[in-house]
């Protein structure tokens, strides 16, 4: 934490006693906020500095801290090279389903690897419906590999979208049991 946000933390901290409730209450969330923006700006150096595996866990704290200041380093890192950097920032930016990330989403279906692509339907399936959105995921049931088909028809179950259900009926009978389980489970999450 910088000498800036402990200099105004300290001078906060008194006010925690004060006689007015509201005082007290406001106080508490401004140290909050302030303790918040000293983790990120660390975060952020380990983000740009660590090895791997402290990169990665930057990753997962920027997804707990949210917010808008986590939005563009974590877009960034979801098109970096590193298929772990990358398959981390998808499922964070998954997880907070800020809209303007959904074209940095559909994008990454496009991505050269499955792992990544199957992230990325996992990631699209905490949004809003929208028969755009489900445009975009249905060809991936045709996949034929046990993980996107699975992971799309979870996803497609989870937005909504009752159009897919002839084809995850279907899939029941797929050669691979990833793909029946997710499709037993779809027909139960999708609305009647």
């Amino acid at each position: 934490m910088n000498d800036s946000i402990r200099q105004r933390i300290d001078a906060l901290v008194p006010l925690l006693k004060d006689t007015d409730p509201d005082v007290r209450t406001t106080v508490a969330r401004a140290i909050e906020h302030l303790e918040a923006a000293g983790d990120l700006n660390e975060i952020l150096y380990t983000l740009k500095t660590g090895d791997m595996g402290a990169r990665i866990a930057a990753i997962y704290a920027l997804g707990e801290i949210g917010g808008a200041g986590v939005i563009n380093p974590l877009v960034y890192c979801a098109g970096r090279p590193e298929l772990d950097i990358r398959a981390a920032a998808v499922e964070i930016l998954g997880r907070l389903a800020e809209p303007s990330t959904l074209p940095v989403l559909l994008e990454r279906l496009n991505d050269r690897n499955t792992t990544i692509q199957a992230r990325a339907i996992t990631a699209l399936s905490n949004f809003p419906f929208s028969a755009a959105l489900c445009d975009q995921l249905r060809p991936f049931l045709e996949a034929n590999d046990g993980e996107l088909e699975a992971e799309t028809t979870l996803a497609l179950a989870r937005l909504g979208d009752r159009s897919a259900t002839t084809r995850i009926i279907y899939l029941l009978t797929s050669p691979y049991a990833s793909t029946r389980k997710a499709a037993a489970t779809a027909l139960s999450l999708l609305p009647l």
